[in-house]
């Protein structure tokens, strides 16, 4: 089974692979107080900059992260840099009124300058399951004062998530799915615990094929083969050299159960793994890939 999903791909979802990458933490946000009301808002994190633009609330947004490559009109905002990589006078460049920043963003100094500069910084928590997308839709809400809009989206999305989650709560045979992020240097790069990628696959009713470390690790030919995989997860990358790179000529890859059927499934990691507003739309692409007719009996 070879499954191809492509969604519209940015260049800048390749930088947005790394804050997916790394392991959730605990809930560390600070969206205890809202923005003053009409501030103009600094979104770093692609799923923030989604969920304002779910809210309505797109008007109040004066600048993004390279990481918010969706809706297409986000395009448009200037872009003050990575998220991990930000630089203080970046962000203050575009004279913000406050910033919405995805827990994670970084470095650790830069946020540090922006929490001194006088203006409100607000951090929203991340997790990779279906109450940590609730959740910070409702963080966003409260941050711009609109928590009744937020309300509403949550009931939707959470309905949507029931929804998609329940395609495959039936099926029995949970397929082994390998993240792969990277085969550089035929290196493989894979998911384990506490990613966006093992949250993905354990929402769409799969199994995570490698378990015993958080976040993501090289593995060797012997792990590999111990995980046994009968289908390869990939990011569809838009043009950037991974897009085209065919993980079966690993030869360790080749020799497990996704190997012999060269069962690979493809799709943009901002749409994949961006635990926001589209989510539950990823989980039903993804376990139909997956199981194709038998998520949906």
């Amino acid at each position: 089974m070879i499954a191809f999903l492509p969604k519209l791909a940015h260049a800048a979802v390749i930088a947005s692979l790394l804050v997916l990458a790394a392991p959730a933490c605990s809930a560390a946000g600070q969206a205890a107080e809202a923005f003053p009301g009409g501030a103009k808002i600094a979104a770093i994190g692609g799923s923030l900059t989604e969920i304002v633009y779910a809210l309505g609330e797109e008007g109040r947004l004066v600048a993004r992260d390279s990481t918010s490559v969706y809706p297409e009109a986000a395009l448009k905002l200037p872009d003050v840099g990575y998220m991990r990589q930000l630089s203080p006078e970046g962000v203050l460049s575009v004279n913000p009124g406050g910033v919405l920043a995805l827990e994670g963003s970084g470095p650790r100094e830069a946020v540090e300058v922006l929490k001194k500069a006088g203006i409100p910084y607000v951090e929203v928590p991340e997790s990779f399951d279906h109450q940590g997308i609730l959740a910070k839709i409702h963080a966003v809400g409260k941050a711009l004062g609109v928590e009744e809009k937020a309300d509403a989206l949550a009931d939707s999305v959470d309905a949507k998530l029931k929804s998609a989650e329940s395609r495959t709560a039936s099926i029995k045979d949970r397929k082994r799915v390998l993240f792969v992020l990277s085969l550089q240097g035929g290196k493989i790069l894979a998911a384990g615990d506490h990613t966006a990628a093992d949250g993905i696959i354990r929402l769409a009713g799969a199994v995570n094929a490698v378990k015993g470390y958080s976040g993501y690790k090289q593995l060797t030919d012997e792990a590999v083969l111990t995980a046994s995989p009968d289908i390869v997860l990939m990011m569809d990358r838009g043009g950037a050299p991974d897009g085209a790179v065919d993980p079966f000529e690993n030869a360790a890859i080749a020799a497990t159960p996704a190997g012999e059927k060269r069962a690979l499934i493809r799709m943009d990691g901002a749409y994949l793994l961006g635990f926001g507003p589209r989510t539950a739309e990823a989980i039903h692409d993804l376990a139909a890939s997956i199981y194709g007719q038998q998520a949906d009996n």
